[in-house]
């Protein structure tokens, strides 16, 4: 039997502008299953249910009320949920905090303003930690976020409410962000496809700064054409942004049904992070699609050292400092998870002199990095060194373990985020316990086209959409 969710968000919107689907329908049966599942998935920390059936009788006027309903926008009545670091005017935003757990969004975030112009209905806010820092999605303003392939497992974080719906089904995509494997991490944690964009392709603003250039927002999905769609709405600079991402030819949508062609890729499964070691499941899985990537063609060589244990300090100092950037009162600063101020406390440390040496070392690091990448079309690592960590695994133990715990799990994913390049998570592998394990995919800077069409004729080769976890058909 087909379910409503079954169907890709591309599908959904084509039925809608075709008047063979209504946005009210489709606003009820998300809302009906966010209200029945998400106590066992933690996907949401706010349900916006009388805005979204608004949103979506106004979106079922425009279709009838349309003389030509193809031209109508591209995500038309389509549910879209924001993560809860993502701020939307008129809607609680906790920042998955405690300190913050009665603000109301006074403002809408550009790719806010960019998803509703694209005449997506917002279903929620997803859960998030305590301002993202962590790679799990655990707080004290939400139950943790689930992978929904086994419910005792941690979605991963930061954007773990964000992937934990898409994957049990409730939402057909969502928004995320990624500040140091932030999709990545909940996209290999629940079997999902997902983007961190090149540095620049994505508003921060209005409100969040992006002075460090290590966060983007992006698209998580269950097909990679869902996925390139959703990135197309959120692309675009915005005047006050600090970067700018090269340009791409066409859209990006337009990427995933063109062949890649015969690609130069590099693999590496060394971690940066010294002492961690890669589980035996993401070690298979990333072999797996080494062998898949030369069946399709495409030559597979071992990347030299480019990203050492050496720059781990620096990106750890940058992240104490960016710990410190909400503010937050004096009198509230107990409220805050110990993680969080232990990493603030470091952050608070830092004198300005070794913030910029730090960031002089990582630019340095990449100079001489990018001319050995660029040799390549795309670079593939596994996209955790374990296989998604039971809930409470970080969160239930001491800041300096529980950071140590973190680095471990995921060694690979940060260092792209430091040089601004884009990677996709894309789930090819579940192991032997019915576990998703991805694999990551690097690109050029401005290369999500290329990544885009790789990771597509990936999906062609070994579909995933047929996996669904058990709650699925709930």
């Amino acid at each position: 039997m087909t379910h409503t969710h079954d169907l890709s968000a591309i599908r959904m919107a084509a039925a809608i502008r075709a008047r063979a689907l209504s946005p009210v329908e489709l606003a009820d049966h998300y809302l009906d299953r966010v209200e029945r599942l998400d106590p066992q998935v933690g996907a949401y920390v706010t349900v916006t249910a009388e805005q979204a059936r608004e949103q979506a009788k106004q979106a079922e006027r425009d279709v009838l009320d349309a003389a030509d309903p193809a031209a109508l926008p591209p995500l038309h009545g389509v549910p879209v949920p924001i993560k809860d670091l993502n701020m939307v005017n008129g809607v609680r935003m906790t920042f998955g905090s405690d300190v913050f757990a009665d603000l109301t969004g006074f403002a809408d975030d550009n790719v806010v303003c960019l998803l509703r112009q694209a005449g997506s209905v917002l279903l929620g806010k997803t859960a998030t930690p305590e301002f993202g820092l962590p790679c799990y999605t655990e707080s004290a303003v939400a139950p943790p976020a689930r992978t929904p392939w086994d419910l005792a497992r941690s979605a991963g974080g930061s954007s773990g409410g964000a992937a934990a719906a898409v994957a049990a089904g409730l939402a057909p995509v969502a928004q995320g962000s990624d500040g140091g494997g932030s999709i990545r991490i909940p996209s290999s944690a629940c079997g999902l496809f997902g983007i961190k964009p090149t540095r620049g392709r994505i508003s921060q603003g209005p409100v969040i700064p992006d002075l460090f250039g290590l966060s983007t927002n992006g698209p998580i999905a269950r097909t990679v054409r869902d996925a390139a769609l959703l990135l197309d709405v959120m692309a675009g600079p915005m005047p006050g942004d600090l970067y700018a991402a090269p340009p791409v030819e066409g859209t990006f949508l337009s990427h995933a049904d063109r062949p890649p062609g015969r690609l130069r890729i590099a693999r590496s499964r060394r971690p940066a992070v010294p002492d961690a070691e890669v589980h035996p499941d993401c070690v298979a899985a990333y072999e797996e699609a080494s062998a898949l990537l030369e069946e399709l063609g495409h030559e597979v060589v071992e990347l030299p050292p480019v990203f050492g244990p050496e720059l781990v300090p620096h990106f750890e100092l940058l992240w104490g400092v960016m710990a410190t950037l909400t503010p937050v009162p004096d009198e509230r600063e107990h409220l805050l998870q110990p993680l969080t101020r232990w990493l603030r406390e470091r952050g608070k440390a830092t004198t300005a002199p070794q913030l910029f040496r730090a960031h002089a070392a990582l630019q340095g690091a990449l100079r001489a990095a990018f001319p050995v990448m660029n040799e390549f079309d795309a670079i593939l690592h596994p996209t955790l060194a374990q296989p998604p960590a039971p809930v409470g695994y970080f969160h239930d133990q001491e800041p300096a373990e529980n950071f140590r715990r973190q680095k471990h799990f995921t060694p690979f994913c940060a260092a792209y985020n430091i040089s601004g390049q884009p990677a996709v998570n894309v789930p090819l592998s579940w192991n032997a316990e019915g576990l998703p394990i991805g694999v990551m995919l690097a690109g050029r800077l401005g290369g999500e086209g290329t990544l885009i069409s790789l990771a597509a004729q990936l999906e062609e080769a070994r579909p995933w959409i047929g996996r669904k976890p058990p709650i699925w058909d709930a």
